[in-house]
């Protein structure tokens, strides 16, 4: 028996190695929920070579129409003692097994024989389907043939059938329509069934010609580099299989125009094979980082990310900085813009009155000792000449609700919200709802970050989908290393085997992580996934149970719904 693929699971099989089963129906209509099947013809090929035919009248259980039986030539009679589709359709399936279904207008003659098995609790196999008039649309030009008819086609690539309406006649005419496709886009460089499937005209000769830059690289989880011919990187992504994925940016399935702009630029493709998945994607946001590649439009610039600080002064203010110090300030953050930290700011000063002006405070302990001539002068709330004790509970409201219990001031940005819409102020209210859901993402963030980053070294364990287990060990919110542990074998030499070849990670200063905040949060993600177990700790991980992660979770959803029902709107 061949070793075919019927999947697109092992990509780049030679077309000439792939077993086609071309099939054509008879049917009494042309709806497979009303109209039954009359007949099934069907032709097994492989490199060129029939190796078998199948042929079955089927009794529909219905009479035939009369203008069915003058098209086709099948009457009642013929099909009054033929089996039916519950008989016949596992005899075609056997035949079939294995094999690359192809059809002339595949949509109809699947639909049927899919239906067919759903009514009789026939299980349907999982076979890849190539569509001869699709290929067709790409390749015959209508200089060539009015219209792509099976019958059209047919005289085009000389086929030594004439189609007329019955169905291994037109199966057989099917299977000179198909190879002669292949001829065709075999001189274009089409190869592989993968290729063939993805087919498209409007993918450029050259970009396909390039598919040879995914010649050598390996299938396994890692990333890959796009370079050009000056070796500068032009775009950098990752996979669980990197030549699976690379191969697809030569093909149809690739849609992006930067992709395609960047594949005629490209030269040469550096792989890097990585121990687990997320070794993968922490590396491929360094690379970006580092190289700023410009068709990655996303994680180039993780430097611009700013925080919100409350400031070490008798009056605290609230500032945004983009470097964190071991002071005895409070941060909130990090924020992947500048504008999303302002607006977390003004959702604070909303309803916590911290003074805003922007000028220091001599330590005097007076708030009317303001260097500015008037207090207030700034133009928004200042002290009112409190006192520093008077004015500490108000710094504290602001601190807790970065650090700790968020409820405070959530509940009176929501009672706002509540105001504004009493007052029908429904602009205002959209804003500082905006302003309050950068407030929480902000507060989540830094709960959720600066107790990893504090933590010395984490080692954890999940079980990895080629058996086995991943193994990744985190120091300070950084992901200093990663192994794998293979089937069977014990982990436990490979975790100190890991822990020991681990990247040496100094304590960051502050809240802030040992990497970027994206690093961070992907490594969070892994840790917190089910499955994933704790083999070895050095420090304490924990979050604040009242903390702003559980607003998030309740409000992101609504803010998601809200958008959508946006864009629906303006779609119109």
């Amino acid at each position: 028996m061949h070793a075919v693929q019927g999947t697109l699971d092992d990509l780049g099989t030679p077309l000439s190695e792939v077993t086609f089963v071309v099939v054509d129906l008879e049917t009494t209509g042309g709806s497979p929920r009303d109209c039954g099947i009359t007949e099934i013809g069907a032709v097994r090929v492989r490199g060129g070579e029939v190796e078998g035919e199948f042929q079955t009248f089927v009794n529909p259980g219905e009479p035939i129409p009369a203008f069915v039986q003058t098209l086709t030539g099948i009457t009642n009679a013929m099909v009054a003692t033929a089996p039916r589709i519950d008989t016949a359709l596992p005899s075609f399936l056997e035949f079939a097994r294995g094999a690359v279904l192809v059809a002339h207008n595949a949509g109809f003659d699947i639909s049927f024989l899919k239906a067919a098995a759903t009514a009789t609790d026939t299980p349907w196999p999982d076979a890849h389907v190539l569509d001869t008039v699709r290929l067709a649309r790409q390749l015959v030009t209508r200089d060539e043939a009015p219209n792509h008819k099976l019958s059209s086609l047919a005289r085009v690539f000389g086929a030594t059938t004439v189609p007329n309406h019955r169905a291994l006649e037109d199966a057989r005419a099917t299977v000179d329509v198909l190879h002669g496709l292949i001829g065709r886009v075999g001189a274009l460089g089409v190869h592989t069934l993968e290729e063939l499937s993805s087919y498209s005209g409007r993918v450029p000769a050259a970009q396909r010609r390039k598919r040879y830059l995914a010649d050598g690289l390996p299938s396994g989880p890692g990333v890959y580099l796009f370079k050009d011919e000056g070796g500068q990187v032009l775009y950098v992504g990752t996979s669980i299989d990197i030549r699976t994925r690379v191969r697809s940016y030569f093909t149809a399935s690739e849609k992006r125009s930067r992709m395609s702009e960047m594949v005629r630029l490209a030269a040469s493709v550096t792989p890097i094979l990585c121990a687990t998945g997320l070794e993968a994607e922490v590396r491929e946001l360094r690379l970006i980082a580092e190289h700023k590649p410009r068709y990655n439009r996303r994680s180039r610039n993780p430097e611009r990310a700013t925080w919100v600080k409350v400031t070490d002064e008798p009056f605290p203010r609230l500032s945004i900085v983009r470097t964190v110090r071991d002071d005895a300030g409070t941060y909130l953050g990090p924020f992947a813009t500048r504008s999303a930290a302002e607006a977390a700011v003004d959702a604070v000063h909303e309803v916590v009155p911290l003074r805003q002006c922007v000028r220091r405070l001599p330590r005097s302990g007076k708030g009317s000792a303001c260097m500015l001539a008037e207090v207030g002068k700034c133009g928004a709330p200042c002290t009112g000449g409190q006192s520093v004790e008077d004015y500490a509970p108000i710094v504290a409201d602001a601190v807790t609700a970065f650090t700790g219990d968020a409820s405070l001031v959530l509940g009176r940005l929501r009672a706002r919200l509540g105001d504004l819409s009493a007052q029908e102020r429904f602009e205002d209210a959209g804003s500082l709802r905006d302003r309050m859901m950068a407030l929480v993402r902000g507060a989540a963030r830094v709960q959720r970050i600066a107790p990893l980053a504090a933590t010395a070294e984490i080692v954890a364990a999940r079980r990895s989908g080629l058996g086995g287990w991943e193994l990744v060990c985190v120091r300070h919110g950084r992901l200093a290393g990663s192994s794998h542990a293979p089937r069977g074998a014990d982990p436990m030499p490979y975790v100190e085997a890991l822990r020991a070849s681990a990247e040496v990670v100094a304590r960051p200063a502050g809240p802030a992580p040992a990497a970027t905040h994206e690093e961070t949060e992907k490594v969070l993600r892994w840790l917190e996934s089910p499955g994933t177990r704790i083999v070895e700790i050095e420090g304490t991980w924990t979050c604040p149970v009242g903390g702003a992660a559980g607003a998030r979770a309740a409000l992101e959803p609504l803010e998601v719904s809200r958008r959508a029902v946006a864009g629906f709107v303006a779609a119109g």
